[in-house]
């Protein structure tokens, strides 16, 4: 793990400011914790704010509606800082399973002079009505960015009962559907327009690098997932260099692919592959209308891995027929080629050739560089190195994982496969972003087992367990 960024308050130029979707917003919440930031400092800094939000309108009697997730304990914590300049009162369902920082907080609560009312039922909430009638504040917890589904009851209470009201609603974070909101209390950042931002303390890097919460865009497979649904991937590569496609290959198949094909003039045996020989030494023009037909069949393609540099036309003849595609190595030359949505992953060196450009030593100039060389020739680039800069021309990441040991050859191979298994199934930065989180953590992973001794394949054999079994 690369432990610090050059100029890391320089780096905020690439913060994104504007609205954040609830599940990026999971995903840095995610990130923060995993820099030390605790769930329950989180908790205790949005209810803090939601607090503050409220006592701006100096009211009397607060009724606060609570879910049973963490919106419901940041309003835990904003009723106990309430408590002490008014009258507040808690609504909130008896049997929820909270979570043991929305525990925690409750049992501050009850002993802060707030009266609980935990409720069973709608008619339990009805009975309680008197308390939305005489409220000058109600605050809406119930539910945030984390709901899926129709809205259940007692919610359904809740909301009616808020809504007929007549008291000022404020909304934490987000509003509960259906709830008509005067004013939305968001925390980090806005989930829709007209929002008050307050800031909770989520560090800078938990937003502008990878880490752990991205991995939660990777949707875990439905019980009646079907053969293919994990994505088929084509690698089209090997001449010069025979295993580097064979790298990819099995690289996309731990990452989670169903289908993995090898167009390679390259024979190895891997019953978990399959393999599409292609006759001589070289991919050649002779080869162009093959591929093309396998590439019409793929779901993403990855090329370049040991290709040569004999085979650069041939590549950019395959392009337009692929959908999505990964270019590496020796696919990183000029003329640039393009597919339908494009992942390209260069070395210093690489880009250098591929752009004539010369790159700065100083990341921030060299994420600056690369987010406009992106933005102008389009597609997605990960700039590998000691950090990796990732950027499709509008949005910019750094990843920091990795270890000294992974400048083995291969290595780069195995990235380009994870790009092209993700790849069928999120977007190019996305992927790109999850790609270079995972191909390092797990570089940390076997450098862990092997010190400087690791192979490339040892990165390949822990792509599983950084996805899959950490993604709990």
């Amino acid at each position: 793990m690369i432990d610090n960024l050059q100029g890391i308050k320089k780096l905020e130029e690439f913060k994104k400011s504007g609205i954040i979707s609830p599940q990026r917003m999971r995903a840095v919440d995610i990130n923060a914790m995993e820099l030390g930031v605790s769930a329950a400092a989180l908790m205790e800094s949005a209810g803090k704010s939601l607090a503050l939000c409220a006592e701006k309108y100096a009211p009397s009697d607060v009724l606060v509606l609570c879910g049973g997730g963490k919106n419901g304990g940041d309003g835990f914590v904003a009723a106990r800082y309430l408590a002490g300049s008014s009258t507040v009162h808690v609504i909130y369902p008896h049997d929820s399973r909270h979570s043991p920082e929305s525990r925690t907080n409750l049992k501050a609560l009850s002993h802060s002079g707030a009266y609980l009312y935990p409720v069973r039922c709608p008619e339990d909430v009805s009975g309680l009505s008197y308390l939305f009638s005489s409220a000058d504040i109600i605050i809406d917890a119930i539910l945030g960015t984390g709901l899926s589904g129709e809205l259940r009851e007692p919610y359904k209470t809740f909301v009616a009962l808020a809504n007929k009201s007549g008291a000022l609603i404020i909304s934490a974070d987000i509003p509960t559907p259906g709830i008509h909101a005067d004013t939305i209390c968001a925390f980090h950042r806005p989930k829709q327009e007209g929002c008050d931002i307050f800031n909770i303390g989520i560090p800078l890097e938990a937003e502008i690098c990878t880490g752990k919460g991205d991995l939660t865009l990777i949707s875990r497979k439905k019980k009646d997932a079907h053969k293919g649904e994990g994505g088929r991937v084509l690698v089209i590569g090997g001449g010069p260099y025979q295993g580097a496609p064979y790298l990819a290959a099995l690289s996309a198949l731990r990452a989670g692919a169903d289908i993995v094909r090898i167009a390679t003039p390259n024979l190895m045996q891997y019953p978990d592959l399959i393999i599409e020989k292609l006759d001589g030494k070289f991919i050649t023009d002779e080869h162009t209308e093959k591929l093309i037909e396998l590439a019409k069949a793929s779901d993403s393609v990855v090329t370049g891995c040991g290709l040569g540099d004999k085979s650069h036309n041939v590549i950019s003849d395959i392009a337009p027929y692929c959908r999505k595609a990964v270019f590496d190595a020796d696919a990183l030359r000029t003329p640039i080629i393009k597919a339908g949505e494009c992942i390209y992953t260069p070395h210093s060196g690489e880009f250098e050739r591929m752009s004539g450009i010369n790159l700065s030593s100083s990341l921030y100039e060299r994420a600056l560089c690369l987010r406009d060389f992106a933005k102008e020739n389009g597609g997605t680039f990960i700039l590998k190195g000691n950090t990796d800069i990732i950027t499709d021309g509008d949005n910019v990441r750094f990843n920091k994982s990795g270890s000294p040991a992974m400048t083995k050859g291969g290595t780069g191979d195995v990235l380009a496969g994870l790009c092209g298994a993700l790849l069928c199934r999120l977007s190019s930065f996305d992927a790109a972003c999850i790609a270079s989180y995972v191909n390092g953590c797990a570089g940390e992973i076997a450098s862990e087992k092997s010190g400087d001794g690791i192979f490339a394949s040892d990165v390949i054999e822990n792509i599983a367990q950084v996805i899959y079994k950490e993604n709990q």
